[in-house]
């Protein structure tokens, strides 16, 4: 109980302060904004729901409160996030037609940041709660597989939850490491689902680049002292997408599905049911494939005098594209920070 409460102590004492910088930044005369790069995670498919591939920069148009941004980097699938200053004349010459795909795109991770934008980052975790004692090697098996398949991933990190928060493998390139991390594995206690969301997503929005978060659960959440609406904005406004995969456990309590199929469609990412092993399976599969799919553009906000959420809406350029969908974040909201020699507060993007 002691540590249980010391969590939910703690907890609360981060939202109260942030909610607390964030009033003093709205009563304060002297805030400034800190321009940072704001990275999206795009999806394009058809109304099949297959992967629209060879778009090109000119092909995307992105606007922030009804502001037209300028891309500053662009990439497609696994390929380098190259500056778009860079590019030169390819950034702005005409797309070819683009490819419908349903396998996986091919292409080399980022190795070097002055001309590359970091690569991907991946947080899996895998709920060892005491709901998850039928089908535990199963689910193991399913995650096993799906970091074995993320061979154009830069970095992985494992993480479980019950009750608590457990980092078995903190972001790294070792996927012998990370494996023997899933098996170690056992199950108990209850569930915390929002409270380790929260914490992963903390670690997440420390990295650069692509920022994504696999949630692996098996039941709806009962011992978390954060809404999931919290943790759904932050997961937002850090730039992370967040992909969930439940049981049909999670069926058995409508708000909990409700709150996955949200949580996931605001940050750009995707949410699933599993029936049985084979389906949590085909999962990961498609989460994977997905992943291998994705564009990312990043930007440098324009002047914005709003320092609340800010509505961020991708739109594909031209009639031969508006027959496609796309799949993105919905906004973001700037996060106060305090300078640390001054009595000023400045309102940052929170997407390295």
């Amino acid at each position: 109980m002691v540590r249980t409460f010391h969590f939910a102590a703690v907890l609360s004492f981060l939202l109260f302060l942030g909610n607390e910088t964030a009033t003093r930044a709205q009563d304060s005369p002297d805030i400034h904004v800190v321009v940072n790069m704001v990275q999206l995670n795009v999806a394009v498919t058809d109304n099949k729901g297959n992967y629209i591939t060879g778009l090109k920069p000119s092909d995307f148009a992105i606007f922030e409160d009804g502001i037209k941004e300028k891309p500053a980097t662009f990439a497609e699938g696994d390929a380098p996030a190259h500056r778009l200053d860079d590019l030169g004349q390819e950034a702005s010459s005409p797309a070819p037609s683009p490819d419908v795909s349903t396998g996986s795109s091919d292409g080399t991770s980022p190795q070097t940041f002055d001309q590359l934008v970091a690569g991907s980052n991946v947080f899996v975790l895998f709920d060892t709660s005491d709901y998850m004692y039928r089908g535990f090697v199963f689910a193991q098996d399913a995650i096993s597989e799906f970091i074995r398949s993320l061979a154009k991933a830069d970095k992985i990190a494992f993480y479980s939850y019950s009750r608590d928060l457990s980092r078995v493998a903190p972001l790294t390139a070792d996927r012998g490491e990370l494996l023997q991390a899933v098996r170690s594995t056992v199950a108990g206690d209850q569930a915390a689902l929002y409270n380790a969301l929260l914490l992963t997503l903390k670690d997440a929005a420390q990295n650069r680049g692509r920022k994504v978060v696999v949630v692996f659960s098996n039941g709806p959440d009962n011992s978390s002292v954060v809404p999931p609406e919290d943790v759904a904005e932050f997961a937002q406004s850090s730039g992370v997408s967040i992909y969930m995969i439940s049981t049909q456990e999670a069926r058995l309590e409508p708000v909990s599905t409700a709150v996955f199929d949200r949580m996931t469609a605001a940050t750009g990412g995707k949410a699933y049911f599993a029936r049985n092993w084979r389906d949590e399976h085909r999962a990961f599969a498609s989460i994977r494939d997905d992943l291998a799919h994705l564009y990312s553009l990043s930007y440098y906000p324009k002047a914005n005098p709003n320092n609340g959420w800010r509505a961020v809406t991708v739109r594909l350029v031209g009639d031969r594209l508006k027959k496609y969908k796309v799949r993105t974040r919905n906004g973001y909201r700037p996060q106060p920070n305090r300078f640390s020699g001054g009595d000023k507060t400045t309102l940052s993007a929170l997407n390295p």
